[in-house]
């Protein structure tokens, strides 16, 4: 005969990080992500793989017509069209990733 005893604990490990100006923000709302990159508790979104068809539909958005989106860089030059979909796409990759990972958001 034997005892088996177990402490388990579940710790969060932090899968991606990423930091953008909120001077984006008007741009991100004209192609529609802008809930889904600095509000998503307001849209209901908690997991990344919540995220992955509307960043598609962003970035697709933003890629088509640049000149539509570039007229919403910052005229103080911190943040542009081009940091944008960098931003979009290493966050779509990550959550692609890491569909399980929650989001979370400080703004």
């Amino acid at each position: 005969m034997s005892l088996d005893v177990y402490l388990s604990a579940l710790h969060m490990t932090e899968v991606y990080w990423a930091n953008i100006t909120h001077n984006l923000n008007s741009m991100a709302d004209e192609a529609g992500i802008y809930k889904h990159l600095w509000h998503p508790e307001d849209i209901d979104v908690t997991k990344a793989g919540e995220l992955i068809a509307p960043l598609e539909e962003g970035l697709a958005l933003l890629k088509s017509d640049p000149e539509r989106f570039k007229k919403f860089n910052p005229a103080n030059g911190w943040g542009d069209y081009y940091g944008l979909i960098d931003f979009a796409e290493k966050y779509l990759e990550a959550c692609k990733e890491n569909p399980d990972a929650t989001i979370a958001v400080g703004r």
